[in-house]
């Protein structure tokens, strides 16, 4: 009887095939945990993770004043505090920076207050929205040929800037000095069309251009937007009248970070615009621009005081 055929070694340093397949499953289970708890935490909103954790994230905030030294300030705290780069992109024209946040060059922009937001929506049928607030600025009425606004003479020619927002706010400060008066006491909308009567010859300039005209001698004196006068180097001192910017009434005016409406729940943009209020950024703030107001209001706040000035706008629009 011939002896059974011995069994074939086992084939040393090798696993059996089961065992192999039972090590790529948890294998690939571990993966696909860990991929799925990375997307969970870094864009629980919907938004790219950026602040605080993650990967850093770079942000286009459009502004008006980039020289100054508050937003050197502020973009090193967002680096550090947020894990966010700012980059920050200057326009000296006030039409720019909307068109550039709606086509999406930038993310955020910081140079408008409330009214004029609402005034740029109405008209461009957009819906921007603001996740947060700076300051309210005086308008102040500047002029280096006189002290008081009753010094100016009959028919003195007098800058004012002429986009629509602006303009009226010069209108109603020129009012409130007794050098113009408009038809029913004017409002947020007023136009040069609604002066009644006038001491002096008002004259519309680009907003950019009132400083230069003033500074040129071609007017008498100028209203002049704050970043602009910064711009010029003139001094508050040669203001001889502005309007009260810590009055109630000054809320309209209140200066905003805005977005895309899209965007105004995400986490990343709602942390910068909320890291203007550090105190870090709040004192070089003030130390730049003294005479601004800061006023630190609520996201739903804002949106709710510009949904009633674009009626306002809107029924301005239509009388």
């Amino acid at each position: 009887m011939s002896a059974a055929p011995a069994l074939p070694e086992k084939p040393k340093g090798k696993r059996p095939i089961g065992w192999i397949i039972a090590a790529a499953v948890v294998v690939v289970a571990i993966v696909v945990a860990v991929i799925v708890g990375a997307v969970r935490s870094g864009s629980s909103d919907g938004a790219a993770p950026g602040a605080g954790s993650g990967s850093p994230k770079t942000v286009t905030i459009g502004v008006a004043d980039k020289s100054l030294s508050y937003w050197a300030t502020y973009t090193k705290l967002a680096k550090e505090k947020l894990n966010v780069t700012v980059k920050l992109t200057n326009f000296s024209d006030y039409s720019l920076p909307n068109p550039a946040l709606k086509d999406g060059t930038l993310d955020i922009n910081q140079f408008q207050h409330i009214q004029y937001l609402a005034d740029y929506n109405v008209t461009a049928g957009d819906s921007l929205q603001p996740i947060g607030s700076t300051a309210v600025y005086p308008l102040p009425l500047y002029s280096t040929k006189y002290h008081k606004t009753s010094a100016l003479p009959s028919g003195a020619k007098v800058a004012v800037p002429n986009d629509a927002i602006n303009e009226a706010r010069a209108l109603l400060i020129l009012q409130a000095a007794k050098l113009v008066t408009l038809k029913d006491g004017g409002s947020a909308f007023a136009t040069t069309d609604d002066i009644v009567t006038h001491k002096v010859d008002v004259q519309p300039l680009d907003a950019s251009q009132t400083a230069n005209a003033l500074q040129q001698g071609s007017v008498d004196a100028a209203v002049v937007n704050n970043n602009f006068a910064t711009a010029a180097g003139l001094p508050i001192s040669d203001a001889i009248y502005q309007d009260d910017p810590a009055s109630a009434s000054a809320a309209p005016y209140v200066n905003v970070f805005a977005v895309r409406k899209a965007d105004k729940d995400n986490t990343t943009y709602l942390a910068l615009a909320k890291l203007f209020q550090d105190s870090s950024v709040q004192k070089v703030f003030k130390k730049d621009l003294p005479q601004a107001v800061s006023r630190n209001v609520s996201a739903s706040t804002l949106q709710s005081e510009l949904a009633k000035v674009e009626q306002d706008a809107k029924a301005a629009k239509k009388a």
